[in-house]
């Protein structure tokens, strides 16, 4: 037996089938000019769980279609990772519950991890260490959020760029002495966690008189996210090219995490990333969290932009503040 490698064998995802147009939030903000916004931040429509669903019934609906498509059969998962930030409980982990939903064998390994928009990165990664380690051959990730039920009713900013989503993505083992995914590069930046945070929401509740938070709804500095994102990743995705020793020619589809096209063009051309190399996948779902780079990948998948062979460049960023980049060689 040689060395072994992850490989990304698969992905799908699933939509939640109630969708917010951009008509219905002008609706809701008459004096707010949300269609200019709309035309900024290039998101149209955002699908939104229902009340009683939960990002596990999504990530549910995303691997039962990685399964009926042929790709894997439960019995073949022996790991099972799940990203989210909204889990059914507390405690336990919502993988352990989507193990018996999904039928996994009790052989399995399963646990979330609690990241957002970087959150797939280290998914990959974490799935590369597992399968060439030797403790995994058949890892099934499994990325999903629903922010729609933290956002305050009457917060323009953050009701017109978040969807709820799922997406289910299948790593296997390939015997090989080439990595499939990788080098990965990290950042994190904790100073900057109050840029984006869900206060009132664990067990560090401070007294309300003390720090006047009493809601419970996402609080975002959009500015702070902004300066985050330009400030660090284009220094990471430079210091990636260098390690995996290849030049930004040799890329040949750039997935960034789908945060909105206003921020993602700003990366584009700090990079010098040509128009037809950047891939967008937000107007339909909006900003999904960790499910927005695999949702782009299989749109990008269908559409043709995905070969055999190519070096695709992943990038995610945001809530932590957290980054995480690295390159999948399409197979």
């Amino acid at each position: 037996m040689g060395m072994m490698h992850a490989r990304l064998s698969a992905v799908e995802y699933y939509l939640p089938e109630a969708v917010l147009n951009t008509a219905d939030l002008e609706a809701l903000f008459p004096s707010y000019p949300i269609r200019q916004m709309a035309q900024k931040t290039g998101i149209h429509n955002r699908h939104i769980a229902s009340e009683g669903e939960t990002a596990s019934d999504l990530a549910l609906a995303a691997a039962l279609k990685l399964f009926t498509s042929g790709a894997c059969k439960p019995a073949s998962i022996d790991f099972l990772i799940m990203c989210t930030q909204s889990g059914d409980y507390a405690l336990p982990s919502s993988a352990c519950i989507l193990q018996a939903r999904l039928g996994i064998p009790t052989t399995a390994g399963a646990f979330d991890y609690n990241l957002g928009c970087s959150g797939y990165i280290y998914g990959l990664g974490l799935a590369e260490g597992l399968i060439c380690s030797g403790q995994a051959r058949t890892v099934l990730l499994l990325t999903a959020d629903t922010y729609s039920k933290y956002l305050h009713a009457e917060d323009r900013t953050t009701r017109l760029i978040f969807g709820d989503a799922a997406a289910a993505t299948l790593i296997t083992t390939l015997d090989t002495p080439h990595q499939q995914m990788g080098p990965f590069v990290y950042g994190t930046d904790g100073a900057g966690w109050d840029a984006l945070y869900l206060p009132n929401s664990g067990c560090r509740r401070p007294s309300t008189e003390l720090d006047g938070t009493t809601g419970t709804s996402l609080v975002m500095h959009s500015g702070k996210v902004f300066n985050f994102v330009c400030d660090s990743i284009p220094q990471m995705v430079k210091s990636l090219l260098v390690r995996a020793n290849l030049e930004m020619q040799a890329i040949d589809l750039v997935v960034f995490h789908q945060a909105n096209s206003y921020i993602l063009q700003e990366l584009a051309d700090r990079l010098e990333i040509p128009t037809d190399r950047l891939y967008l996948a937000l107007a339909e779902c909006g900003n999904t969290v960790s499910a927005s780079i695999p949702i782009a990948l299989k749109c990008a998948l269908i559409e043709g932009r995905l070969f055999p062979g190519a070096n695709v460049l992943v990038v995610g960023f945001g809530v932590g503040l957290s980054c995480g980049a690295t390159i999948i060689r399409w197979s």
